[in-house]
């Protein structure tokens, strides 16, 4: 049985991942709000990133795999962003998340060899209109994966997920129609919009064993968004 940590796993994404791991492993899920986590056989901490400090103490001594979930989809015009937008893009997806890796290290360390799963996105690599600021933000999340899988290896493997558009209350204004929902799944090779479960299954998959010998990498789990134009 593993300790994993799920920063922000109350909801969308990282609630699938919470209810994945919870039956096999120790999970500990920091977050705002409990969400839909009652019925769920985890430990929950009242936990905000923007201005909490992580008590270590509420923590087991090893930690095994680590998760962080928050996001952002600011997608506004170039011209009508400023510098806030970016600074708040890059403090929800990047800052606050160093922050924590940094608090945790030591227990990170503890394992045998454990997993971290961060979350970038599928506008970080393919460039779109209207994503200046959250590229911008999820570019540096990917760097920053790349650089401490190389420095912790082989003690801590460090992957990325990269989604395009999942069905998750962070992107309910994009996808609340039939009309919404069907033009993004269009505009995908798949010809379908994502779900938290795709993107919680590739999750489960790095942070367990099965996926010992890789690290440093960047999973684009986006409908073939990234790669296909069909």
């Amino acid at each position: 049985m593993k300790n994993i940590l799920l920063i922000g796993g109350s909801q969308g994404i990282g609630l699938e991942i919470a209810k994945n791991l919870s039956q096999q492993h120790n999970v500990i899920v920091a977050s705002r709000t409990t969400g839909d986590l009652a019925d769920l056989n985890v430990k929950h901490l009242t936990f905000d990133a923007a201005t909490d400090t992580l008590d270590l103490d509420s923590l087991p001594e090893v930690l095994d795999g680590f998760v962080y979930c928050p996001g952002s989809i600011n997608l506004k015009p170039f011209k009508n962003l400023k510098i806030e937008h970016f600074q708040e893009d890059l403090e929800i997806n990047y800052l606050h998340m160093v922050k924590i890796v940094q608090t945790i290290l030591p227990r990170l360390l503890q394992s045998s060899q454990s997993s971290v799963v961060l979350f970038s996105s599928v506008a970080a690599s393919t460039g779109m209109p209207f994503h200046s600021s959250i590229a911008g933000a999820k570019a540096a999340v990917e760097g920053f994966g790349k650089a401490i899988a190389a420095e912790f290896a082989p003690k801590i493997r460090v992957n990325t997920i990269a989604p395009s558009i999942t069905n998750t209350p962070l992107s309910e204004k994009f996808l609340n129609s039939e009309a919404k929902m069907e033009r993004s799944a269009e505009r995908h090779p798949l010809k379908k919009v994502g779900q938290p479960q795709d993107i919680a299954q590739m999750a489960q998959f790095l942070l367990s064993d099965d996926s010992s010998w890789i690290t440093g990498q960047i999973f684009h789990v986006d409908g073939g968004m990234s790669t296909l134009n069909i």
